[in-house]
């Protein structure tokens, strides 16, 4: 079915009106700052720059991972960037991602910051830095990166594509709609059929592959993304679920997933972390408000 009103491309685009939708207010075409904002920088070596959205969930789990192993160098400061406000154009942001994107990750260890950005960078960076959730045997190493760069390639059709037109678009559209929905249930059947015969993504072994999917299929399988799950049938897929909710069991997935959250039930949010008593701090702030 096509448009009532059918759109014919000018033959040169200009930004000439705004694009409308949620995040209208903070699309622009080109790069760069807006403002003068510096990065405020805590006691801790790493210092995070990010959002509870599915892309900064995959650093902090990680980061709650490494802590919980017992390595005190994965100890973090994790401050709130608030993209729907324009914070990620910060001149202190842009010149540690110039791509103005969460999450970003500076290492002050060395006698010079080393940044990464780009969520599934910070995970491979972080897994080599501590030798931690990335086999070292080199085919099992290879399925994992395979598996993490896929959840790479894979965001823009679930997150951009799909969860734009479906959640986010000013107006619905069904050709955009079936288009990302057909490609985000593909992309679930191959994850299924992945699942059917491992534990995890990788494999036998609980890794940075399945820190990276977990966040965006596995809160899309569980109902917590895009209000969808009805939708796009995800009972269909019952060994992305079963895997989902083994993830989802772990300690240090929960805490991963508060912290810099902002939205949904109130103790599930933590808006910063800079020291692990912070999660009791805000459980016991919550229970003296009930």
């Amino acid at each position: 079915m096509s448009d009532a009103q059918e759109y014919v491309p000018p033959q040169v685009w200009q930004w000439n009106k705004p694009s409308g939708g949620q995040f209208a207010s903070i699309n622009r075409p080109v790069s760069g700052a807006t403002h003068p904002k510096e990065l405020p920088v805590g006691r801790h070596p790493l210092q995070l720059y990010s959002l509870g959205t599915p892309n900064g969930v995959k650093v902090t789990v990680m980061l709650e991972e490494l802590v919980a192993l017992g390595h005190g160098g994965a100890e973090y400061d994790a401050w709130l960037i608030r993209i729907n406000e324009g914070e990620q154009f910060g001149s202190g942001f842009v010149e540690v991602n110039p791509n103005s994107k969460i999450p970003v990750l500076v290492d002050r260890n060395g006698p010079q910051p080393v940044r990464i950005f780009e969520s599934g960078a910070i995970l491979l960076y972080l897994a080599e830095k501590f030798s931690a959730f990335l086999p070292s045997g080199h085919e099992a190493r290879s399925e994992c990166l395979s598996w993490l760069f896929w959840q790479v390639g894979s965001a823009p059709y679930l997150g951009g594509g799909f969860g734009h037109f479906y959640a986010y678009a000013p107006t619905k559209m069904e050709y955009a709609i079936d288009r990302f929905a057909m490609e985000t249930k593909r992309q679930l059947h191959v994850l299924d059929t992945r699942l059917a015969g491992n534990q995890y993504v990788a494999g036998a072994e609980y890794t940075i592959a399945d820190m990276a999917i977990w966040p965006w299929y596995g809160a899309l399988v569980k109902g917590w993304l895009y209000d969808a799950a009805e939708f796009l049938a995800v009972h269909e897929y019952r060994h992305v679920q079963r895997w989902a909710e083994t993830v989802w069991q772990r300690p240090a997935v929960q805490r991963g997933r508060m912290v810099n959250r902002t939205f949904g039930d109130p103790a599930s949010q933590l808006h910063e972390r800079h020291d692990a008593s912070d999660f009791e701090v805000r459980r016991r702030a919550i229970k003296a408000t009930d």
